[in-house]
């Protein structure tokens, strides 16, 4: 390799990450360590996540080790904490701060730090090829198992500047997600099992008013309703198109009332609810979308690595570099 690298790292919750660019911003690896869950669960405890995240990290530092040849990164990121909020704070992070700063130290480069929330904007605007939103402000949405939020976002030195106006007010999209399909005996995390049955569905999905206020949204009632569902019919794929259907109309609600508010604007999503397809076609007629790849859509330090690849540019130029 001869291009300078970035090397990002991220211990969320359920995933290690670890993550390179170039400087040219190209994926070098996406090397991820998913954290076992027990069956019938529907989460990790932090303690647990901790501990298996230090039991994660050296196969992953070695399959890193195999992609770098012999090559030392430039610089290296990390996410430290879950959002760009006073107080926003997980023991998981932990872990990556602690690689990171072993790797910092001993090959002398640089550290930055970023949050996970970043992270995901980042690889989402990566992947998408979106990079003109750098340079302009932006809707974003974050949907995942610990974060549904409407964002209104401009791109600073260090990550994003993301005013939360908007969201959930209970259950997050992916925890809901989870929950229902844990309780129909499907894997944790479901998300990619009900997508599947969702496509195999025939029947007429009922359609449930959105219990929403302002630019908020309530969660618990679709869990309430679809575990109605599925105890009355049975039927594994109608529930899951049902909830599916269900989230993408919730999210359509949110980006319209975030259009009609800040004026036109592209909107961004991000996060791993974003990976499915049957939200993503349906977000795609609405809006002008950008999108992460399934792949970076999930947990992942790409974004961490792309993020530290443009706050080290930005130094080197603020040192006249």
């Amino acid at each position: 390799m001869k291009t300078e690298i970035y090397l990002g790292i991220d211990t969320s919750n359920y995933t290690t990450s670890l993550g390179l660019v170039d400087e040219a911003g190209r994926v070098l690896a996406n090397i991820k360590r998913p954290l076992p869950v027990a069956e019938g669960a529907r989460g990790l405890r932090q303690s647990d996540a901790l501990f298996a995240h230090t039991k994660n990290m050296p196969s992953a530092m070695e399959e890193l080790r195999q992609v770098l040849d012999g090559a030392h990164p430039a610089a290296v990121g990390v996410s430290t904490r879950p959002r760009n909020l006073e107080g926003s704070y997980m023991p998981c992070f932990l872990a990556g701060v602690s690689a990171a700063h072993a790797v910092s130290a001993t090959l002398g480069i640089p550290l930055y730090g970023f949050s996970h929330q970043c992270g995901h904007l980042m690889a989402a605007i990566l992947s998408s090829g979106r990079e003109d939103l750098l340079s302009r402000p932006f809707g974003a949405f974050h949907v995942s198992g610990g974060t549904t939020e409407l964002l209104s976002v401009h791109a600073v030195e260090g990550g994003f500047s993301a005013l939360h106006i908007g969201g959930t007010k209970d259950l997050n999209a992916g925890q809901v997600i989870d929950r229902i399909g844990v309780a129909m005996g499907l894997p944790f995390p479901a998300g990619a099992y009900m997508e599947a049955l969702a496509l195999e569905n025939t029947k007429r999905i009922p359609k449930k008013k959105l219990a929403t206020d302002g630019a908020f949204l309530n969660l618990s009632g679709l869990e309430n309703m679809a575990l109605a569902l599925y105890r009355e019919s049975g039927d594994k794929a109608l529930t899951s198109a049902f909830v599916l259907d269900y989230i993408a109309r919730a999210l359509i609600y949110l980006g319209e009332y975030y259009l009609d508010t800040y004026g036109k604007a592209p909107l961004l999503f991000a996060g791993g609810v974003m990976s499915n397809v049957i939200i993503r076609k349906r977000l795609e007629v609405h809006f002008d979308a950008a999108f992460a790849e399934p792949c970076l859509s999930a947990d992942n330090a790409v974004g961490i690595a792309a993020l530290t690849r443009r706050a080290h540019s930005l130094a080197s130029l603020g040192k006249g570099g």
